[in-house]
């Protein structure tokens, strides 16, 4: 082997290494930046992701499938662009400058704040006995009616939009970092939900492509979030909820990290809801039952938090090792 290509496969080895390293401490990084100084101008930025698709929306919808293809494509890879060419620059400059590139774009696109805050509110409520007041931050939360809702399905609401969030909000966000070159992977993943969210119920099948390609984006993630919580919890309670029960919600998809968060935790989900009297009669939101043993309480919202920490700290040392093993050899 000659001496300049060997040099080459050290040089390859020595980038693999030293981008573990930096992915690694900038998820780290940024997840205490965000405990520690959460961020609160989080809905001013939403407003103005909303306005940019909303622009791009009225411009290039005309009414036919195609076009939110396009639309699609108009807003995923410029801003790609855009956010690897700066993370490129700051490299050549310095190598800490990436790096707090990437905790920079962590910050915004990945974390518990963005949806822990309700979930501690409804917490607290729960724990003190209020009722009224874990109704009233349900429905703020889901943005759907809560007000005839028990403890017991205040609860479970909590803890299925937990399970949901940690997924959108940190492992999706963490896998796709890891994956691809810079922060491009968090932002690729945010965007695409966002244009899932924004366009799936457009008219004339504009959102279509979104949706679809917003689950193959999330085809793997949404699988290990499952695994994940499968090896921190009761991994054979999760593993059948996750076989037997995920296709029977109304995202099946969904449904994967749902059942195995619930069967880890030895928790029942799911049921029909009550969601108020209207001139028709009772809206009741039928849902399939998931998971497995008692009805949640507040001390499974305790349990909650406690598996989507376990989880995190899994990945998290899973790219510790193999940064490592990239290092022995």
């Amino acid at each position: 082997m000659s001496r300049s290509l060997c040099a080459l496969i050290d040089s390859s080895a020595w980038l693999c290494y030293l981008r573990l390293v930096m992915t690694v401490l900038a998820l780290i990084a940024a997840l205490l930046l965000e405990q520690v100084r959460p961020l609160d101008n989080r809905a001013r930025l939403a407003h103005v992701l909303d306005a940019a698709l909303e622009f791009l929306e009225h411009h290039v919808n005309a009414g036919q499938r195609s076009h939110g293809k396009a639309a699609w494509f108009i807003a995923i890879l410029p801003t790609l662009a855009a956010t690897l060419a700066i993370y490129m620059l700051l490299y050549h400059v310095h190598v800490l400058l990436a790096w707090a590139w990437n905790v920079a774009v962590l910050y915004l696109t990945m974390g518990f704040r963005q949806f822990s805050h309700h979930f501690t509110d409804i917490h607290r409520a729960l724990i003190d006995g209020d009722l009224p007041r874990a109704r009233r931050l349900t429905r703020e939360w889901r943005g759907r009616p809560a007000d005839d809702l028990n403890t017991v399905e205040v609860a479970r609401v909590a803890i299925e939009e937990a399970f949901s969030a940690s997924h959108r909000h940190v492992f999706g966000v963490l896998f796709w970092f890891a994956f691809l070159p810079g922060p491009t992977g968090a932002v690729f993943y945010r965007l695409a939900l966002a244009l899932r969210q924004r366009w799936a119920d457009k008219p004339a099948g504009f959102g279509d492509f979104a949706k679809r390609a917003f689950s193959l984006i999330d085809w793997l993630p949404l699988r290990l979030t499952a695994t994940g919580f499968a090896i921190v919890g009761n991994f054979e309670d999760a593993v059948y909820c996750w076989r037997n029960q995920a296709h029977k919600w109304r995202d099946p998809e969904l449904g994967i990290v749902l059942a195995s968060g619930a069967g880890a935790i030895g928790v029942t989900l799911g049921k029909p809801l009550k969601e108020g009297v209207t001139a028709a009669g009772l809206t009741i939101d039928e849902r399939a039952e998931i998971g497995s043993g008692d009805e949640a309480d507040a001390g499974f919202l305790s349990s909650t938090v406690g598996l989507v920490w376990r989880a995190l700290v899994l990945w998290l040392l899973l790219l510790i090792l193999l940064a490592i093993a990239y290092w022995v050899s």
